[in-house]
C-alpha cells in the first residue's frame, strides 16, 4: 500500500476501517461524539454501574433459524448463568448450538422469541448482560452494552495487516472514544507488554507469527476493559505451540479476575477453565467444575 493511503486510512474513522467482524461486535453507535442525549445517559448508566453476580444469563433460550418447512432449532430451551470472574469453557460437536449460545451471550444476536407455532416461549426466551435484556434494549443500546460489558475474540485474529500492533489494539479505544488518542496509544502499548510483546509495538501485523497475531486480537479485545472476555474458538487457526501459548495466556487473564467465556474444541484448552459446559443438539448435557 502507497505512503499516502496509508496515512490516509490511519486518519480514518475507526468505522471505516475496522474489519466487518469487529466492527459489528462494537456496534455502529460506539462512537462516543455521535450519541444523542439518551444514549449518552444510557451509556453513562452503563459505566458508574457496579457489575451483577451473574453477568452474563441464559434464561429458556430458543433460536430458531430459518422459514416454514426449513426451520432449524439451534438452541432449544438453554439456561444458564455465569458470575464476574469465571472462567468457563463450552464445548460440543460442530452443531450443537455453542457458537449460536455465545453471540446471544455477548449480544450480537437475539433469542428467537415464538415457536414454529407461533406461540411465546413460557418462560420467556432472554439473554441478560449485566442485568440487561438484550430483546428489550434498542439497536443502539445494545451496541452500547457490547461496547462497554463485552470483548469478542474471533477464531481469525481480523488484523490491519498495514496498521502496526499497537494501532490495531488502539481502533476499539478510538472508536468508542472515551480515551485521548495519547492515553488509548499509550494503555495499546501496555496491554502488548503485558502479554510479552514490547518489541513488538510498532510492527505492522502483516510481519508478526500467527501466535503474536492472536495476542493483538485479544489485547484489542481487552481494549475498552470489558466485563467478560467471549472467545469463539481462538486457538482453532494456530499450531500446537502456538495455541499453547493463547491457553497460558487466558489462564493469565483469569487469574486477575477476568471473566472468560470460551467456545473450543480443544477438550485440553477447555479443561483448563474452572468450569466446563458441554453442549448437544441445542441443550447444555453437562455442566461441571474442572480440577483447575
Amino acid at each position: 500500500m502507497a505512503r499516502t493511503d496509508l496515512e490516509r486510512k490511519r486518519r480514518a474513522s475507526p468505522a471505516d476501517v475496522l474489519p466487518e467482524p469487529v466492527r459489528r461486535s462494537l456496534g455502529p453507535a460506539a462512537m462516543a461524539a455521535t450519541l444523542e442525549p439518551g444514549d449518552r445517559e444510557f451509556a453513562a448508566s452503563l459505566a458508574k454501574a457496579p457489575h451483577a453476580k451473574a453477568l452474563l444469563r441464559a434464561q429458556n433460550v430458543h433460536r430458531l433459524l430459518g422459514e416454514g418447512d426449513n426451520v432449524n432449532e439451534v438452541l432449544k430451551g438453554v439456561w444458564l448463568e455465569i458470575d464476574a470472574e469465571e472462567y468457563v469453557s463450552i464445548v460440543g460437536a460442530s452443531g450443537s448450538g455453542k457458537s449460536t449460545l455465545l453471540y446471544l451471550l455477548g449480544g450480537l444476536d437475539r433469542p428467537t422469541q415464538k415457536d414454529t407455532k407461533g406461540q411465546l416461549f413460557d418462560p420467556p426466551s432472554r439473554i441478560f448482560v449485566d442485568s440487561h435484556d438484550t430483546y428489550g434494549l434498542r439497536d443502539n443500546h445494545l451496541a452500547l452494552l457490547r461496547n462497554e460489558k463485552v470483548g469478542f475474540v474471533f477464531q481469525f485474529h481480523y488484523l490491519l495487516k498495514e496498521f502496526t500492533a499497537q494501532e490495531n489494539v488502539c481502533l476499539p479505544m478510538f472508536k468508542l472514544g472515551r480515551l485521548s488518542r495519547s492515553d488509548a496509544l499509550e494503555r495499546g502499548a501496555m496491554l502488548l507488554k503485558q502479554f510479552g510483546m514490547a518489541d513488538k509495538i510498532r510492527r505492522r501485523a502483516n510481519r508478526l507469527s500467527g501466535g503474536e497475531q492472536q495476542r493483538v486480537a485479544i489485547a484489542r479485545a481487552l481494549a475498552n476493559e470489558p466485563a467478560v472476555l467471549l472467545a469463539d474458538e481462538p486457538t482453532g487457526n494456530l499450531d500446537r505451540r502456538n495455541g499453547e501459548l493463547v491457553a497460558d495466556l487466558f489462564a493469565e487473564i483469569s487469574a486477575r479476575g477476568q471473566a472468560i467465556v470460551m467456545v473450543t474444541h480443544d477438550l485440553a484448552l477447555a479443561k483448563k477453565a474452572s468450569r466446563m459446559i458441554t453442549m448437544e443438539d441445542g441443550n447444555i448435557v453437562r455442566d461441571e467444575r474442572t480440577s483447575v
